[in-house]
C-alpha cells in the first residue's frame, strides 16, 4: 500500500522560505514521476512542480525561479524548496506520485492527470 506523508508546512512572512518534504512508503522515489500540487481556499487544485525519474523538472510559471523540486532516492523523500514566498502562495500543498513515467510528460500534468497516489497535504500560510 502506497503512503505519501507531507511535512514542513507552516506560517511565514512574505519573502521567507520553507522546505516541504514528502516521505513515501510502498513507492520508490525516483522510480517514475512525482509532483507537488496546491489548493488555495475556494480555488481548484493546481500543479506546482513535477520531477521525472531522470531528474527532469517542470514548474508552473507562478513559481518558476522561486521553487525547486528535488528527490532523495536514498531517503525515499521528495522535497519542495520554496523561496521568496508570497501571500498568493498560501495553500494546502499535496505530494503526488505515479508509477508511469509518461505521466510526467503529459501536457495536462498540472491538472493531476495520471497521478495515482496522493498525500493528505501540509498547510502553507504566507503573511504580508
Amino acid at each position: 500500500q502506497v503512503q505519501l506523508v507531507e511535512s514542513g508546512g507552516g506560517s511565514v512572512q512574505a519573502g521567507g522560505s520553507l522546505r516541504l518534504s514528502c516521505e513515501a512508503s510502498g513507492y520508490t522515489v525516483g522510480s517514475a514521476c512525482m509532483a507537488w500540487f496546491r489548493q488555495a481556499p475556494e480555488k481548484a487544485r493546481d500543479g506546482v512542480a513535477i520531477i521525472a525519474r531522470n531528474g527532469g523538472t517542470a514548474y508552473a510559471d507562478s513559481v518558476q525561479g522561486r521553487f525547486t523540486i528535488s528527490q532523495d532516492n536514498a531517503k525515499n523523500i521528495l522535497y519542495l524548496q520554496m523561496n521568496s514566498l508570497k501571500p498568493e502562495d498560501t495553500a494546502m500543498y499535496y505530494c503526488a506520485a505515479s508509477p508511469r513515467l509518461g505521466v510526467c510528460y503529459r501536457g495536462s500534468w498540472r491538472a493531476g492527470d495520471g497521478m495515482d497516489y496522493w498525500g493528505k497535504g501540509t498547510l502553507v500560510t504566507i503573511s504580508s
